[in-house]
């Protein structure tokens, strides 16, 4: 079982503002399904194979992942730069975990984290900030 959903609406109130204006995260950007908003959430993304792979430490209802599977697309500021993701899928622990083994800091096996959320690049652009210096 991922961790609880109260501790991600936790976590996206008080943690991921700060974790924004760091700049230390990938931010995937995408559309609020019912509000039609826009809204950016920090997480770590690991690239394999022409996609990329995000960790649902809180299960697939969190809304984040609720959002990208609805509106089927997303886009991840990493770095310098912008990708475009598509073709949002849940995929297992099973498949994903030896993907990105030895990447990424994976959560402990104890708190049975069992799905990843799995989308494919379809473009990759400057991201508007590269280059900027302070």
């Amino acid at each position: 079982m991922p961790m609880p959903l109260w501790w991600g609406q936790i976590n996206k109130h008080l943690f991921n503002p700060r974790a924004l204006v760091t700049g230390k995260w990938d931010v995937i950007t995408h559309v609020g399904r019912t509000s039609g908003r826009v809204y950016r959430t920090p997480l770590a993304a690991t690239e394999v194979d022409g996609t990329f792979l995000f960790i649902l430490v809180y299960g697939p209802k969190s809304d984040w992942v609720q959002n990208i599977l609805a509106d089927g697309r997303a886009s991840l500021a990493t770095g310098d730069e912008v990708i475009e993701l598509a073709n949002p899928r849940l995929t297992t622990t099973r498949v994903a975990r030896p993907l990105v083994e030895g990447r990424v800091k994976l959560p402990p096996r104890f708190l049975k984290v069992d799905q990843f959320l799995q989308m494919d690049v379809l473009s990759r652009g400057p991201s508007a900030h590269a280059g900027r210096t302070s």
